[in-house]
This record gives C-alpha cells, sequence and structure tokens, in this order.
C-alpha cells in the first residue's frame, strides 16, 4: 500500500502525487494518508486528483481516516464527501458549482 510520508505540502506535491498516480496504475485501491502530519492546500489537490486517476480506471480508492489536520482542510473546502468515497456530492457540471 502506498503512503505519501509525513509531509504532503505544495514544496513535495507534485512528485508525491507522481508517485501515487504510478500506485493506483499499478491496481492499488489504497492509499494510507494517516502519517501524513504537515499539509496544506496541496494536499487536498492531490487526494482529490488521485481519486479522479482512480475513478478514471473505473476503480474505487480509499484513504482510510484522514488525520485531523488534513480533515479540517477537507472541511474547510467542502471536499470531505469526495475524500471519503462519496461520489453523489461532486457537482454535476461547472455551473453547477457556481449556484
Amino acid at each position: 500500500m502506498f503512503k505519501p510520508g509525513t509531509s504532503l505540502t505544495v514544496n513535495n506535491a507534485r512528485s508525491v502525487l507522481s508517485e501515487g498516480l504510478s500506485a493506483i496504475a499499478a491496481g492499488q485501491a489504497s492509499i494510507d494518508v494517516s502519517e501524513v502530519a504537515v499539509v496544506d492546500s496541496s494536499a487536498v489537490a492531490t487526494l482529490l486528483a488521485w481519486r479522479r486517476a482512480a475513478q478514471a480506471r473505473g476503480a474505487a480508492l480509499e484513504f482510510g481516516a484522514l488525520p485531523a489536520n488534513l480533515q479540517s482542510l477537507a472541511d474547510l473546502y467542502g471536499v470531505s464527501p469526495l475524500l471519503h468515497g462519496n461520489a453523489s456530492a461532486a457537482p454535476t457540471s461547472a455551473t453547477d458549482r457556481h449556484h
């Protein structure tokens, strides 16, 4: 199982994103983010990109319990349902997001 490490910020998001995409392409259905302690908005964007990549492959992707700081950011940005596998919470079109 892929584990991104203890930090997921703008400083390393590109490489961590790539590593996670490789794991997803290899068929991994979960990414363990439990040890990620240092985050910024790049962490949320990375998890969403991984989720989209898995969905594009027709696969499910689980993150498990998010660390409190990452969960807090996901809540702030309103994307927690997306990170917890509730794709029905996603807007259906670009115009839906602006209403």
